[in-house]
């Protein structure tokens, strides 16, 4: 495949950027997501990453789209979101939703229904349509700068279960929304990695390539964890030292002729530092031919 290899900088939020881009060039990736868009210009951000030797990759915005009331916020983010990425000859941008600190039907946020998620955790049905009519303008502004949105799955906010993902797919037009599946949520919602990738193979212009232990994510549905229990208990890996099959899903994308960036991102690492973290999954990629 025609791919670009990055890593998220995620998981050196608490040691800053500077040191993340740092290490990520070092462990050998070409590139690394930008972020602080509100706050960098495109030529800071170019400036800042090449000055590692590192090209930008594709960026991320969530919102509470189900919300009216935040619509217009919503929007001017797509915007400044939308212009940054083009200037940055970026074709792809991650959307996710929101959610984690909401309460819900249930009583409880999302965060705390962490894949244990019922239907009185999901949605009405008059904020699943605004939802979807708000993810659709928004869409249409990053559309206008050729950048392509790809919806990004994450457990914790209102689009995490199966029955929440294919109903968005679904009701958004998919020359509007593209995919941008991250493997460890879907796997930590439950989700059949494999079969969602071939579902949506032709869909997907990005991808974020997560690891899980699904022992531990077993353990933590069945006892009721919140979403920091999951990952207190070590939930996430590096990537390859997991239980997802990584080469069937890139047999898939290879089928279809898949071509964009493959980001590692491991949340919360258990080796000693974030560089390690970065070095082992890359060494597994490499062993992969990547």
């Amino acid at each position: 495949m025609n791919v670009s290899i990055g890593c998220s900088g995620i998981t050196w939020r608490k040691r800053g950027l500077g040191d993340g881009l740092a290490d990520i060039a070092s462990a050998g990736y070409y590139g690394a997501p930008i972020s602080g868009v509100e706050s960098r210009d495109a030529a800071e951000i170019h400036r800042l990453w090449t000055s590692h030797g590192l090209a930008p990759a594709p960026g991320y915005i969530n919102g509470e789209y189900w919300d009216r009331g935040q619509r217009d916020d919503q929007l001017h983010a797509a915007r400044i979101n939308a212009k940054v990425s083009r200037e940055l000859d970026l074709t792809d941008i991650f959307i996710a939703v929101g959610g984690f600190e909401t309460v819900t039907r249930a009583g409880r946020t999302r965060r705390q229904a962490a894949a244990n998620a019922g239907q009185l955790d999901m949605l009405t049905d008059e904020q699943f349509r605004q939802m979807t009519q708000t993810i659709t303008e928004v869409c249409e502004v990053f559309l206008e700068e050729g950048v392509r949105p790809c919806f990004h799955t994450h457990v914790g906010t209102f689009v995490e279960t199966e029955e929440e993902v294919e109903r968005l797919l679904e009701a958004v037009d998919p020359e509007l929304l593209f995919v941008g599946p991250d493997t460890g949520h879907l796997a930590w919602a439950g989700i059949d990695v494999n079969n969602f990738f071939r579902r949506h193979a032709r869909r997907i212009t990005s991808v974020h390539l997560k690891d899980i232990d699904l022992e531990v994510r077993e353990r933590g549905r069945a006892e009721g964890w919140a979403y920091a229990e999951f990952e207190k208990a070590a939930i996430w890996t590096e990537v390859g030292d997991g239980d997802i099959e990584f080469p069937g899903i890139f047999q898939i994308l290879d089928d279809v002729g898949y071509s964009g960036w493959l980001t590692v991102e491991t949340d919360v690492t258990q080796q000693p530092t974030p560089f390690e973290s970065a070095r082992i999954s890359r060494e597994y990629l490499a062993g992969l031919g990547f």
